[in-house]
């Protein structure tokens, strides 16, 4: 493994737990359809983007909530809220970036971006 692998898999742990992070892993190397995902995820993603200088974790978690908000990838948004949090995000902050999101990607891919919020912070027990 690279290290860029190896710093990739250290973010996806800490901003998406261990059973992300082993899920990715066990698809390295892997013939199954799509598992490169996993290789492109870990080295340029999260092995070279999350770690650039200039914005900390923090800031990148709202930028990205904001791209998947105005791209309508719920699916991947309920991962980034919850990944937000561990980078020290608040639910307000995320809540806000939200309403935020009406100005630019309109109501109804905030609606749907609220609704997968609300849905990652009631299965992680976040929320009632």
């Amino acid at each position: 493994m690279s290290d860029k692998y190896a710093d990739g898999l250290k973010v996806v742990k800490e901003m998406l737990g261990d059973q992300n992070a082993d899920g990715m892993q066990s698809l390295l190397g892997s013939s199954k359809f799509g598992a490169q995902r996993a290789e492109l995820a870990l080295d340029f993603v999260f092995g070279q983007l999350w770690g650039r200088p200039g914005l900390d974790r923090r800031g990148r978690s709202l930028v990205t909530i904001g791209i998947l908000i105005a791209l309508g990838a719920t699916n991947e948004l309920k991962f980034h809220v919850l990944a937000a949090i561990n980078n020290g995000c608040t639910v307000k902050e995320i809540e806000e970036a939200l309403y935020h999101s009406i100005a630019y990607a309109g109501f109804p891919r905030a609606t749907q971006a609220t609704e997968a919020a609300t849905e990652a912070y009631r299965a992680a027990g976040m929320i009632d």
